[in-house]
């Protein structure tokens, strides 16, 4: 499945449940986001299981994905990832983590 099909995928679940589908809401999914990131983080560190810290990964790409379809609506996610990781790749070795030598 591509981030597009995603991205219609979670319209669907959030028009269903009844959540958060407003532009103003954008926020609140971001805030979400990073919630679902600490709680990966959290499982990561109490040695859960691959499954649990794998699902909390998922919330977080899903409320990603959620924001950037109110957020973004017209921009092609699979397009922007791929322009992305094109863009990463081009750069020098340990772009950016320099504070590794200081």
């Amino acid at each position: 499945m591509h981030l597009e099909d995603m991205k219609k995928e979670i319209e669907s679940l959030v028009l269903e449940k009844g959540f958060y589908n407003k532009r103003e809401d954008i926020p609140k999914k971001l805030l979400f986001a990073f919630i679902e990131l600490g709680e990966a983080s959290d499982a990561w560190k109490k040695g859960a299981a691959e499954e649990k810290i794998a699902e909390e990964i998922i919330d977080v790409i899903f409320y990603l994905l959620d924001a950037s379809r109110l957020a973004c609506p017209s921009v092609n996610m699979d397009e922007t990832f791929k322009k992305k990781l094109s863009k990463n790749r081009s750069r020098p070795y340990q772009y950016g983590e320099g504070h590794r030598n200081k």
